[in-house]
């Protein structure tokens, strides 16, 4: 910016030098060859008439006088009336030269320069009949002016150039400080230490300043998810290597046991069992992995005609166990639902087992609800105990109510991790609630509308 006003000051120099005062003179010129050529086409009469308002008009000065040969007496006379007509001049003369050309009727110019006024005075002489017309018009010499014109812009130029400087400092320093509060950010982000910066500066570095802390906060609570799943796998590796090495250990056992003649006839049962029950277990993290990748085939289907078939296999378990599966079902506006009717079956069998092994009350309560959109599904039982954590861990693999792993009272705690895999890969609503001695488990599907 200090700059630009440096260049501007010095071209405007440079004009005012070299090329003001011959505009000026240009200036002159032309007004006066305006005028001379009205008072040519002026007659003597129209010309006194109008004489006082041309001079106001043009700023020139004009006088006449009767066209005589005799240059000392026409000179003399011409000065007398410009000096009656308020016009002092040092140098003034017509040569002979000039008065032949008038004499021939062609216009004569001349600039006499004025020194001790510091002007001169541009004249024009014109023969008009038998008389001589002079129309001059004083033209300041401008070296001075300019000076002291140059000399103020260079005060006002250099003043303007410590303002801008003044001024740059400070947009700068206003764009600087910033960025350097966001770079400290970024790099502490790049740290791993998710903190905000908080810029006010109304334009598009506090924009910038917005869009970093919102990405701040999105990486925080990314990092922290990662850092989540990174303990639930370590805790899922610790399990599954636990539901592996228990019946590898005894498989191990009760084969030595064949191999030291010591089977009672039993071992190699026992060795079957644990092999089904790793087989079982392999399975269902296929089926869990299997179910994050595999496409899902989305139909009308019957959800009461589901549920009743799903119930069916764990009537005579429940009769044994003393439970009674209560479904109550409100009177629903359409028949069938959207899904994959697979992938539900099996979502319904993990929660119906589920109550069959937790339940510590008789009965075990459905209830299918009409929302208007969505039917909404719920199955409840009593518990036990529960130590107070969060249900939602439930929907963690390996995550069982029974810490102590007893076989006939916890599972392989995959059920839920895959029941919670596929309602979000249906995009179903779905949760989980304790409460008043009850744990309560529901999710809802969308009614088929077409």
């Amino acid at each position: 910016m200090a700059a630009m006003l440096a260049v501007v000051f010095i071209v405007s120099a440079l004009i005012n030098t070299y090329f003001l005062p011959k505009y000026l003179l240009y200036e002159k010129k032309t007004a006066l060859a305006e005028l001379a050529d009205i008072v040519t086409h002026s007659g003597p009469t129209e010309l006194k008439r109008q004489e006082q308002e041309l001079e106001r008009q043009y700023g020139a000065t004009i006088v006449s006088a009767e066209l005589q040969t005799n240059l000392d007496e026409l000179n003399d006379r011409l000065l007398r009336l410009l000096n009656a007509d308020g016009v002092s001049l040092s140098r003034f003369w017509l040569a002979e030269e000039g008065l032949d050309q008038l004499l021939q009727n062609k216009p004569v110019y001349r600039l006499y320069s004025q020194t001790k006024l510091n002007t001169s005075f541009l004249v024009t002489f014109l023969r008009t009949d038998d008389r001589i017309v002079v129309i001059g018009s004083p033209v300041a010499h401008s070296s001075q002016s300019l000076h002291a014109v140059n000399s103020f812009n260079a005060w006002i130029a250099a003043g303007g150039m410590l303002c801008a400087l003044g001024l740059a400092w400070l947009i700068a320093r206003g764009i600087v400080r910033p960025l350097e509060k966001l770079s400290r950010s970024a790099e502490s982000i790049a740290r791993l230490d998710f903190q905000k910066t908080d810029v006010r500066t109304g334009d598009e570095i506090e924009l910038l300043a917005d869009s970093i802390n919102g990405m701040s906060d999105k990486l925080k609570e990314a990092h922290g998810a990662l850092e989540e799943r990174n303990i639930r796998l370590q805790g899922f590796i610790s399990d599954i290597s636990h539901e592996f090495k228990t019946p590898i250990a005894l498989i191990k056992a009760y084969a030595s046991g064949i191999r030291d003649g010591l089977d009672d006839g039993t071992y190699l049962d026992v060795i079957d069992r644990k092999a089904d029950e790793m087989s079982g277990l392999v399975d269902r993290l296929l089926l869990l992995a299997k179910l994050q990748h595999e496409p899902y085939r989305i139909t009308a289907f019957s959800f009461r005609e589901l549920l009743d078939e799903a119930l069916e296999p764990y009537r005579a378990a429940a009769e044994q166990a003393g439970i009674r599966f209560n479904v109550e079902a409100q009177p629903i506006s359409h028949p069938t639902v959207m899904g994959d009717r697979d992938k539900i079956a099996v979502v319904l069998d993990n929660f119906i087992s589920n109550t069959l092994k937790y339940s510590a009350g008789p009965d075990v309560r459905i209830e299918l609800v009409d929302e208007g959109e969505r039917l909404y599904f719920t199955i409840r039982n009593a518990l036990g105990s529960w130590n107070g954590q969060d249900p939602g861990l439930l929907w963690q693999p390996y995550y069982v109510l029974e810490s102590s792993r007893n076989r006939a009272l916890s599972g392989t705690g995959l059920g839920l991790s895959i029941v919670k895999t596929i309602l979000e890969k249906h995009g179903a609503p779905h949760g989980v609630q304790v409460e008043d001695g009850e744990i309560r488990f529901d999710f809802s599907l969308p009614y088929d509308r077409g």
